[in-house]
């Protein structure tokens, strides 16, 4: 019987799909050993001290074969030592959708000023005013993973022109656009929102710097969904302060929360949210689903999906 290390809340999640495989469930609360296959399933992150046994417990295994996580991320050190380990590492991608949808309501939310409309309201007044729209405006989407793809998707079906950065093209990208990482700065000028969604890696920390800032367009909108390394925050502020962005839009920070002095929290060009952009309802039963069907597979001798290269982690 294959072991298999999760919590109790994931444990009744899929307890009738589990009883029908031939496993045995290992609980994170319990005595933990020779375990074969591990699911970092979303409730699993609401406790530090979940998280630290978790990831103890699957570092230290010489057992250990799979790991499978809910969260798009793997740039944490904790995930190369896996490899390292020799442990194949998979995602379930089922923060897509949700994410998608954040930044299009951010993003028709800064277009529409929809602010101006909040405060009239609770002032009792009936003001209206006229606003941008999606409709022909130029999205830039750095990063056409799951997340980068449903940004795209959803922009074009509101009208957008949209023009995708990949590293390895698939040939299928809804996009009406695909360029390579090194022609970004060519068509930064074009695009009126800038989307990041692609990996923190050497190679793409600190992305957003000053050069890359001073070839965005006056009154462009950046939104940052990926990570807060990817982004040189003073020179964002100065550019910000310039009008070129105008606005940033920002899930996640360099450091998270940002200190209590940090010009994110009011600069007024600046719409700051907790990293929580993922955090949809539904991805909690995609992740149950799709680890089961990950499962079915190991269990099956065949081939796991969504499985994390190694040059996808942070180094």
């Amino acid at each position: 019987m294959t072991r298999v290390l999760l919590t109790q809340q994931a444990a009744e999640t899929i307890g009738p799909a589990l009883a029908a495989l031939p496993v045995t469930p290992v609980i994170l609360d319990g005595h933990v050993d020779d375990i074969e296959v591990a699911w970092g399933s979303s409730d699993l992150f609401r406790s530090r001290e979940a998280t630290r046994r978790f990831f103890g417990a699957t570092t230290r295994s010489p057992t250990l074969r799979w790991v499978q996580v809910s969260g798009a991320g793997t740039d944490d050190p904790v995930f190369r030592r896996l490899l390292d380990n020799g442990v194949t590492l998979t995602t379930s991608h089922v923060t897509g959708p949700p994410i998608a949808e954040y930044v299009l309501r951010a993003v028709l939310d800064w277009f529409q000023d929809a602010e101006a409309w909040r405060e009239a309201i609770r002032k009792r007044q009936w003001v209206d005013h006229e606003f941008r729209e999606v409709l022909g405006s130029t999205w830039l989407v750095i990063g056409m993973g799951s997340i980068g793809w449903e940004v795209s998707l959803r922009a074009r079906a509101f009208g957008a022109h949209v023009i995708g950065s990949r590293r390895r093209p698939a040939g299928d990208e809804p996009v009406d656009e695909l360029i390579s990482p090194e022609q970004v700065a060519e068509v930064l000028p074009r695009a009126d929102v800038v989307v990041l969604a692609l990996p923190a890696m050497p190679s793409t920390v600190g992305l957003v710097d000053e050069a890359f800032l001073g070839r965005m367009k006056p009154g462009s909108v950046l939104v940052n969904v990926a990570r807060g390394s990817l982004v040189d925050e003073p020179a964002l502020l100065a550019a910000l302060d310039r009008g070129a962005p105008a606005g940033a839009l920002l899930d996640v920070a360099a450091t998270e929360p940002p200190p209590g002095d940090s010009p994110l929290w009011a600069h007024p060009g600046v719409v700051l949210t907790p990293h929580s952009s993922g955090l949809g309802l539904d991805r909690h039963a995609r992740a149950a689903a799709f680890f089961v069907e990950n499962l079915q597979r190991y269990l099956g001798g065949e081939p796991l999906r969504n499985v994390v290269a190694a040059d996808e982690t942070f180094a």
